[in-house]
């Protein structure tokens, strides 16, 4: 549970990569709310976004409830992101698998295409697609990108794959809408009978239909800031459209980054715990 959505390609792609210390600023909006995280390797300063307030209201309210206080960034992937907020992390042996917990609730989705997750994002953990179609966000944990550079034919790549999946998800909508009952139940019968073929020939002529409808939907496309903020600055742009971003890195991103080299063991857990604890200063 928790753990972030993914896939091969972001095995490839993490190897290796050169980092930027400047942030880009997301926007300039007034009476923002700004978080300060303490650790043991030092504190940093988080702006928590007004366009998504489901996301910047959860995370003032657990901070004032000293919710994180005493919590481990238990998920640490060199050049990808930190993440925390498992509030079965405090005070957790050595070993124990973490990143299952939260409160008994998670926050619906709050994309907006201006978010993007640049190196310094603060974005929402949560339980992958096959249990999680919605992208609901956990009630607590979250990460912090770290990330790498990207090259415009890699960022092409990415916008391919962003949209296969979007079709992909129109599919799933598309097939449980009220009104294609019948289709859903045609489908639910062909894969209980075995027939491979007849259930591939469906599948094919289901895609010409859904594909005639989707190729009328706008599609995935980075504006040429964001290209730009990931050539230099970096990021995980193949989490965009995927995990809420509501906040950015305001100050002490070189925190972020030593956080981000520490040394880690099964399930990617720093080996030496990363304790934080947070506070709304303003």
């Amino acid at each position: 549970m928790y753990k972030l959505f993914t896939f091969s390609l972001v095995i490839l792609i993490l190897l290796s990569c050169k980092t930027n210390k400047s942030i880009q600023k997301q926007d300039d909006d007034k009476g923002f709310k700004v978080a300060l995280v303490h650790t043991n390797y030092g504190d940093f300063k988080l702006k928590l976004y007004n366009n998504t307030p489901l996301h910047r209201d959860n995370f003032v309210k657990l901070s004032n409830e000293h919710f994180y206080d005493s919590l481990l960034f238990h998920r640490v992937i060199k050049n990808f992101m930190i993440q925390g907020g498992d509030p079965d992390s405090k005070n957790a042996p050595a070993g124990k698998a973490l990143g299952n917990g939260g409160p008994k609730y998670t926050i619906a989705a709050e994309f907006d295409t201006s978010l993007i997750n640049k190196k310094g994002a603060l974005c929402a953990a949560r339980e992958g697609d096959n249990v999680n179609p919605e992208k609901r966000s956990s009630g607590s944990q979250f990460y912090i990108v770290t990330g790498r550079t990207f090259t415009d034919e890699q960022l092409d790549m990415m916008e391919q794959r962003i949209n296969k999946q979007m079709k992909n998800s129109f599919f799933g909508k598309y097939i449980n809408r009220a009104e294609n009952i019948n289709i859903k139940n045609k489908l639910d019968s062909l894969k209980k009978s075995g027939n491979r073929t007849e259930l591939t020939n469906y599948y094919n002529e289901l895609d010409k239909v859904i594909t005639e409808e989707y190729n009328n939907l706008p599609k995935f496309k980075y504006s040429q800031k964001h290209r730009e903020i990931y050539k230099t600055v970096g990021g995980a742009p193949h989490l965009d459209g995927s995990y809420t971003v509501f906040g950015e890195v305001i100050e002490g991103m070189n925190v972020v980054d030593s956080i981000s080299n520490v040394k880690t063991g099964k399930a990617d857990r720093p080996i030496e715990d990363v304790i934080f604890s947070i506070k709304i200063i303003e």
